[in-house]
C-alpha cells in the first residue's frame, strides 16, 4: 500500500483573485496528496500569491479570462496525468486523502475519466448537511485533456465521450465571508446567468421568476430538509430562492 504521506500523480489547480484569507487552507489540503499544486492568480491586490506560495503552490499569473476560460488555462499548466480542481474557498476534508490514495492504489482510478467528489457547503459558520448542499456531486478529479465548456457562470466540464464515477471523498466549501458579500455575489451571478441564457436564445414568461423561486424553496428547504440545519440555513435558502427569482426576472427584463 502507498504510504499515507506519499504524493499522488495529481496536479492540484486553483484559480484565485484576492483570496489571501482562505487560499492557504485550500492549497495546504491539496499539497497533502498532489505532486504539484498550481494557483493561477489573476492580478490579486492582496497577499494571495505570497500565501499560496508559502503553502506549497506554484503561482502563475493570467489576466482574468472568465470563469471557464480561466480554469481551462489553469488545467493546461498541469503536468500530472490527473487534475484535482478546487476553488479558493474550498478544501479537502481530513479523510479525503486516504480515500484518494485507496482509489489509486486499487487501480480503480482508471475505470473513469472523471471522478465526482461530494461537496458540503458551509454558510456563515454553519455546515449545511441537508437541503441538497451536504453531498453535492461535483466533477473535480479528471484527466487533463478535459476542458470546461464556454460559460459566463456555473461552468461545467465537457464530459462528451467520458466515463464518470463517484468517489466518497469530501470537499468542504465555505461559501461566504459575510451575508452582504454573498448576497452581492448572487446578484452578480444572476446577471451573468441571464446574459448567458439570453445569448442562447432563452426567454422567460411573467410567472417564471416566482414559480422557479417557489420550486427551489419547496424542493431544497422543505422536501430535502434544509430546515433541519437551523436558522442560518434558512437565511441561506432564502438568499438562493431570491437568486433564482432574480435570474428569471432579469432574463425576462432583457427580452
Amino acid at each position: 500500500m502507498r504510504a499515507d504521506t506519499a504524493k499522488l500523480p495529481i496536479s492540484g489547480v486553483v484559480i484565485a483573485k484576492n483570496e489571501a484569507d482562505r487560499i492557504g487552507r485550500c492549497v495546504a489540503s491539496l499539497t497533502q496528496v498532489c505532486s504539484e499544486v498550481i494557483v493561477l492568480d489573476s492580478g490579486s491586490e492582496d497577499a494571495t500569491a505570497a500565501v499560496a506560495a508559502a503553502a506549497g503552490a506554484r503561482v502563475e499569473q493570467q489576466p482574468w479570462l472568465g470563469f471557464a476560460a480561466q480554469k481551462n488555462a489553469a488545467i493546461a499548466r498541469a503536468a500530472q496525468p490527473w487534475v484535482l480542481l478546487l476553488d479558493a474557498d474550498e478544501w479537502l476534508d481530513a479523510d479525503a486523502g486516504s480515500r484518494l490514495r485507496a482509489l489509486f492504489d486499487s487501480g480503480e482510478i482508471e475505470s473513469a475519466d472523471v471522478w465526482r467528489l461530494l461537496r458540503r457547503t458551509h454558510f456563515l459558520g454553519a455546515p449545511l448537511n441537508h437541503g441538497g448542499w451536504g453531498k453535492e456531486k461535483v466533477d473535480r478529479l479528471f484527466r487533463p485533456r478535459l476542458r470546461y465548456l464556454p460559460a459566463d457562470v456555473h461552468e461545467k466540464l465537457d464530459l462528451s465521450g467520458s466515463r464518470a464515477a463517484t468517489l466518497d471523498a469530501r470537499i468542504e466549501h465555505d461559501t461566504a465571508r459575510s451575508y452582504d458579500e454573498y448576497a452581492a455575489k448572487l446578484r452578480r451571478y444572476a446577471g451573468l446567468w441571464a446574459q448567458q441564457k439570453r445569448a442562447e436564445g432563452r426567454s422567460a414568461g411573467p410567472l417564471s421568476a416566482p414559480l422557479h423561486a417557489a420550486a427551489y424553496w419547496i424542493k431544497n428547504y422543505l422536501l430535502r430538509g434544509g430546515f433541519l440545519d437551523g436558522p442560518t440555513a434558512a437565511r441561506y435558502h432564502a438568499l438562493h430562492a431570491r437568486y433564482v427569482y432574480d435570474k428569471y426576472r432579469l432574463l425576462r427584463a432583457s427580452a
